[in-house]
């Protein structure tokens, strides 16, 4: 089992509240597990890019805003997070599986995500 430094990548469209809803997603995602958070980074360009976050994940303003017709967005704005973490490739794709899952939630019925996202 190699432990390396890995980066999980989540485009969002949060505010403080939801940031901080994330970061605890992930947290309780690397918990359990042989995984150590190094770094946690809100950044406002995409990784390897000069694109703003506000022109990639636009679409995530968007979303949200026909998921919640007629509400205020408030503080919410397209960032990306990016969480390093000390761990084999199999538990870092074991956490960006937990993580995505509690993101959003599958069920039968409709439903809109709490923290727009995409990941990365």
């Amino acid at each position: 089992m190699t432990l390396r430094t890995r980066t999980l990548r989540f485009g969002l469209y949060a505010d403080e509240q939801g940031l901080a809803w994330v970061r605890g997603l992930v947290k309780e995602a690397v918990a359990p597990r042989s995984a150590r958070i190094v770094e946690v980074t809100v950044a406002r360009t995409v990784h390897g890019s000069e694109l703003t976050t506000a022109d990639a994940y636009d679409h995530l303003a968007e979303q949200w805003a026909w998921e919640h017709p007629g509400h205020d967005s408030g503080a919410r704005e397209p960032v990306e997070l990016r969480v390093r973490v000390v761990c084999s490739l199999r538990t870092w794709r074991a956490i960006r599986k937990a993580v995505i899952e509690a993101l959003c939630p599958e069920g039968s019925a409709p439903h809109a995500c709490r923290v727009p996202w995409m990941g990365g």
